[in-house]
């Protein structure tokens, strides 16, 4: 079993900063590519942040310039620093990755269950 935990979420005032980590755990082999998700009531799940196993990152055009994905590869975490926050910036945040179990060159996907960041005066 592969578990995904994520933290750091909470309510801060708009212009503020919040870093959120996800780390995983289980039976991993390597993992090949983390993200981050978001997911406000009322709208799709939006892709916020991606980065891969050798370091290239890619950023949702509405956070460009504002949040930071980063990981820590010997400890199984991703994290995502969040700065000059918005209100529309209020969702649930969700950490994904794509990941071998074994050797062998399958790959699974896995989710966390996701922690709310809530900006709002």
């Amino acid at each position: 079993q592969v578990r995904l935990v994520e933290s750091g979420g909470g309510l801060v005032q708009p212009g503020g900063s919040l870093r959120l980590s996800c780390t995983a755990s289980g039976r991993i082999f390597n993992i090949n590519v983390m993200h981050w998700y978001r997911q406000a009531p009322g709208k799709q799940r939006e892709l916020v942040a991606t980065i891969t196993s050798g370091g290239p990152t890619h950023y949702a055009d509405s956070v460009e310039g504002r949040f930071t994905i980063s990981r820590d590869g010997a400890k199984n975490t991703v994290y995502l620093q969040m700065n000059s926050l918005k209100p529309e910036d209020t969702a649930v945040y969700v950490c994904s990755t794509d990941l071998q179990i074994t050797e062998h060159p399958t790959r699974y996907r896995y989710w966390g269950q996701g922690t709310q960041v809530t900006v709002s005066s």
